[in-house]
């Protein structure tokens, strides 16, 4: 089966952590209502515990999302469990828990036709060992065991996970890169060409960001290479989404899917 159908004119809308506008990021409850939305992809941000358990959160630490502090990997999953990461964006979602990738993955494979953004956030340049490398693969493994190879893309910012695993695992899974070459992470520079081997690329470089949504002669460029220009998680209001239809972009990632899917429908752009 085919499940990565988005064209230009079936533009695709990825949940950005969920639902992130209106629910606490990367927990179950704002995945599930990004989901009900009608979402046509969720991204996600993966990372490792303590003792080796993969946990969904974006930052190295836990400060900024639940009630805890210090850093992910210090901590055990069970430690991590007992953490708030609702309360800090809303009274009403106190209780809600950081979930581990396993329990996200049991919910996806339930779904029939909804893909995932893998977002890998252990990156070599933060360890003196092989720790990221062993990390990648089995965030690889699960993802092969779920049967989610043909139902997603892998992400990262560091080419070096990147360049890992194309050597490794050949064109197994799509690749999904950034664009330009300097948005990837600073002091961790590709050592070839990532946009032979990717199988799209974020065009938009986010809020962070002064450069907004790539030229459409770049994004052209990226179609004639056989990669496809993703916009990124910026895209917020009409005029943004006017932009990503001008320039041929087949999927947007967004923190407010309700919004985005409203304007592409408007505009026939969503099926």
């Amino acid at each position: 089966m085919e499940y990565l159908t988005q064209s230009k004119d079936n533009i695709f809308v990825a949940g950005h952590r969920g639902w992130a506008a209106k629910y606490p990021e990367n927990t179950m409850e704002g995945i599930r209502a990004a989901v009900m939305l009608g979402v046509d992809q969720i991204e996600t941000d993966i990372r490792v515990t303590k003792d080796g358990e993969l946990v969904l959160h974006h930052d190295y630490m836990v400060d900024r999302t639940t009630d805890g502090e210090g850093h992910v990997r210090d901590k055990t999953l069970s430690e991590l469990k007992k953490l708030d990461a609702g309360v800090k964006f809303g009274k009403e979602f106190k209780g809600c828990r950081i979930p581990t990738f396993i329990e996200f993955m049991d919910y996806m494979k339930t779904l029939p036709n909804i893909t995932v953004d893998f977002e890998l956030k252990e990156y070599p340049r933060d360890y003196d060992n092989d720790t990221p490398y062993k990390v990648c693969d089995k965030i690889l493994r699960i993802i092969d065991d779920y049967g989610f190879s043909d139902r997603g893309v892998v992400n990262s910012f560091s080419p070096k996970l990147h360049e890992y695993i194309r050597d490794v695992y050949g064109d197994h899974f799509k690749q999904h890169v950034y664009y330009p070459v300097s948005s990837f992470l600073g002091g961790e520079r590709p050592t070839r060409d990532p946009y032979e081997y990717a199988y799209c690329a974020c065009m938009y470089r986010g809020f962070w960001s002064d450069v907004d949504l790539a030229s459409k002669e770049e994004c052209d460029l990226m179609w004639k290479r056989g990669v496809q220009p993703w916009a990124g998680a910026g895209i917020e209001t009409e005029h943004d989404v006017d932009e990503v239809i001008a320039r041929g972009c087949p999927l947007i990632t967004c923190n407010d899917p309700e919004t985005i899917l409203g304007i592409l429908r408007k505009k026939g752009k969503h099926k």
